[in-house]
């Protein structure tokens, strides 16, 4: 269980890591397409197709991660308010939510990937790109997050376990 877990974190701080790299690599695409224009060459044609599928990807990649470190949006300004056995039923009930409508994505985005895979479709734009890639991190991303909040349902830890003070730091 210790080597699962272990490959899990791994996975999923990867995933997050991988996301960074792809930011980095959105941001010098762009400085250099800037910069192209601005002596006047011709710009790059797959900038724009590139940052677009990029930040589909990375925003899936880091999902997982940022549910784990509850980097992710939450309101907890009522919550934080109410009894603790209130509390608790509230967030079980969101985290059923979240773990329920996450698999939702993660069953409908499967499906998705494999009709462009099978039926050959192509994104057509500056750049022509097979469409199963656009879909391609999306099953796996939204089934990582829908195991990170049933971590919390299962009670390995809570959301709501800090006030918004103690997570911002003040």
């Amino acid at each position: 269980m210790n080597i699962l877990s272990k490959g899990y974190n791994a996975c999923i701080n990867g995933m997050a890591f991988f996301a960074g790299i792809l930011i980095f690599m959105c941001f010098a695409v762009i400085v250099v397409d800037v910069s192209l224009r601005i002596v006047g060459l011709k710009p790059l044609l797959f900038t724009i197709p590139a940052v677009e599928y990029s930040l589909l990807w990375f925003t899936m990649l880091a999902a997982p991660w940022l549910v784990r470190t509850k980097g992710h949006v939450f309101i907890d300004a009522i919550t934080q308010f109410l009894p603790n056995a209130i509390k608790t039923v509230i967030a079980k009930m969101v985290y059923s939510i979240c773990i329920v409508s996450s698999s939702i994505y993660c069953i409908h985005t499967g499906g998705l990937l494999i009709t462009a895979w099978e039926k050959g479709a192509v994104d057509v734009r500056s750049v022509d790109m097979p469409q199963w890639v656009l879909y391609g991190p999306m099953p796996f991303c939204f089934l990582l997050v829908a195991v990170e909040f049933a971590r919390y349902l299962v009670g390995i830890d809570d959301m709501y376990a800090q006030s918004i003070a103690e997570r911002e730091g003040v």
